[in-house]
């Protein structure tokens, strides 16, 4: 049977011509023809929204940092709550707690990954939280929460949030990745200094250096944050330009100036330091790129505030030791040095006495609260080192509170044979105590009263809020003391309502929001009985015993 034989085409002899696009015109002409708004529009509309494959985005459906399995709040707990009530409840947070015990659970239900609420975007529901833990000073935080979602996700609301975190752990670098995908175009002169920034640090060192000189020339932003632009994108370049920054004009410090300067590895004047106050102190604390001395001037506002943690301020003045000089020229570094070197003698002195008189000596004379305070924290472990006895009687009030500052509880309650009944040791006892306490009568709380020196009993009044919050004194012995205080503990306001519905649905993330909102404030003075009863009642019906016990035992403490 004959085969068939495949038929080849002849090649052609010569190339065809392309046919031209638009009836004759070139590529460069059809460009040419295409308004420049809408080219601009065009080549907008294709540019990627996001740097991350498709299977390796994150969902917005769940957003934060602490995980459930590490100390966070269940995720779930906020997944059917209304978006609106939830972001009226974050956003009117000034992030000043009178309590460190309620400002530490604040921080932990914020950053924990939590379902984002009915009728909210999940980046929003990042950005509330973001700026709500920088209000708190929670700088590191605030980033991480940022970092937990995508860049090709952002909102104009995560925009400002991720400005004002990068910012204040001193990282404009940080900012790229957003000012080149949904922030690339944002008005404003804060985004045209961090585009410029950002353009250094990708091989365009000597056009971000024309932006900013510019930007110095046209006024855009202040001098002495462009300045600090150009000495930090001048790190990047082979500019060799020497930028001198001067503070002379300079009335206030910003978050911008703040950040920039920490960046730089410089430190404002010490007048523009004070000005700023908390806001400059609760970011310099953490900042490492300055001197030990200087974050350790800073870190008495982080400890007694609750950004820094017992733990944290022992290690910063065990470094100072490490490091000290007996002829320091400095008189700052003297003082800091002498004060590391009485923590040494608190813990390892021979004689109790000794390690008790460098405690005290640390607790200072009490006419600075807030310093006060925060020694209370430094010595928290040195204090739970010494021996009960009844020599110590007089000193076991301070000394269970600065135990309790770092939740020492246990150590605390070896305490209680030397504590008589009625005394404020005894009361720190009876709230802390971790076991199953008994409850308390008429004959303690009578006790207690007639040694309260507090104005207006507020001390007795607290104690006996924390107790029935916990239940821990009998309910006829509260009702007769809280009429002989003059305290109603029955009256109802809209936010007692909403946090004790909370309880009732055992929802623990939605308590923990209510409670620090009920918490806000400047000092203990800010708090009422009724908010404490319902914040450590809610708490403890929620199984948030231990946050209860500490807030109960802090009040009573710090008034």
């Amino acid at each position: 049977m004959p085969t068939a034989s495949p038929v080849v085409q002849p090649l052609p002899d010569t190339v065809q011509p392309v046919a031209t696009t638009g009836g004759g015109l070139s590529d460069q002409a059809l460009l040419d023809s295409i308004d420049p708004a809408l080219l601009a529009k065009l080549i907008d509309s294709a540019r990627p929204k996001s740097d991350i494959p498709p299977a390796g985005r994150r969902s917005l459906d769940v957003v934060g940092v602490i995980d459930q399995s590490d100390g966070g709040f269940p995720v779930g707990s906020t997944h059917y709550l209304n978006g609106p009530f939830v972001e009226g409840v974050i956003t009117k947070m000034r992030g000043r707690f009178v309590s460190r015990w309620g400002h530490i659970l604040a921080r932990r239900v914020i950053a924990s990954r939590l379902a984002t609420p009915v009728g909210m975007n999940g980046a929003d529901w990042a950005a509330m939280r973001a700026q709500l833990l920088l209000r708190m000073g929670e700088a590191d935080a605030a980033r991480a929460m940022v970092q937990s979602v995508d860049s090709g996700n952002f909102t104009r609301g995560l925009e400002d949030a991720a400005m004002a975190s990068f910012l204040a752990t001193a990282d404009p670098v940080g900012l790229c990745p957003i000012t080149a995908l949904t922030a690339a175009g944002r008005p404003g002169w804060d985004w045209e200094l961090s585009r410029a920034i950002c353009s250094a640090f990708t091989d365009e060192g000597s056009t971000a250096m024309a932006t900013l000189d510019k930007a110095l020339r046209r006024g855009t932003g202040t001098k002495i944050d462009i300045l600090l632009a150009q000495k930090f994108a001048g790190a990047a370049t082979n500019a060799r330009r020497a930028v001198k920054i001067e503070w002379n004009d300079v009335e206030a410090l910003t978050p911008w100036s703040i950040g920039m300067s920490f960046a730089t590895g410089l430190e404002p004047p010490e007048d523009l330091r004070k000005k700023a106050g908390e806001n400059y102190a609760l970011l310099a604390a953490r900042a490492p790129m300055l001197s030990i001395y200087s974050r350790a001037a800073a870190a008495d506002v982080g400890a007694a505030r609750g950004v820094l943690s017992s733990r944290s301020l022992i290690d910063l003045y065990s470094a100072i030791y490490a490091q000290r000089d007996a002829e320091a020229a400095d008189a700052t570094e003297d003082e800091w040095t002498q004060r590391a070197a009485t923590l040494r003698t608190a813990y390892v002195a021979e004689a109790q006495e000794d390690r008790l008189d460098a405690i005290r000596s640390l607790w200072g004379d009490g006419n600075d609260p807030e310093r006060a305070y925060a020694g209370l924290v430094l010595t928290s472990h040195a204090s739970a080192r010494m021996v009960p006895s009844e020599a110590l009687a007089d000193s076991a009030a301070p000394l269970i509170s600065s135990m309790l500052t770092a939740g020492l509880d246990r150590n605390a309650i070896k305490w209680a044979p030397f504590c008589p009944v009625g005394t404020e040791a005894w009361g720190l006892l009876v709230l802390s105590n971790p076991g199953r306490a008994n409850r308390t009568g008429s004959e303690g709380l009578n006790a207690f009263a007639d040694n309260d020196d507090s104005d207006n009993a507020i001390r007795s009044r607290f104690l006996l809020a924390g107790m029935m919050g916990l239940e821990r004194v009998d309910p006829a012995a509260a009702r007769d003391f809280a009429g002989k205080l003059g305290v109603d503990f029955n009256r109802q306001t809209r936010w007692t309502r909403a946090i004790d519905q909370a309880a009732a649905s055992n929802n623990q993330a939605l308590v923990a929001l209510l409670a620090a909102f009920g918490m806000q404030g400047d000092g203990w003075g800010r708090m009422t009985p009724l908010h404490l009863y319902h914040v450590v009642s809610a708490l403890h019906r929620v199984g948030l015993g231990n946050e209860a016990r500490m807030i109960a035992a802090e009040a009573v403490a710090r008034v």
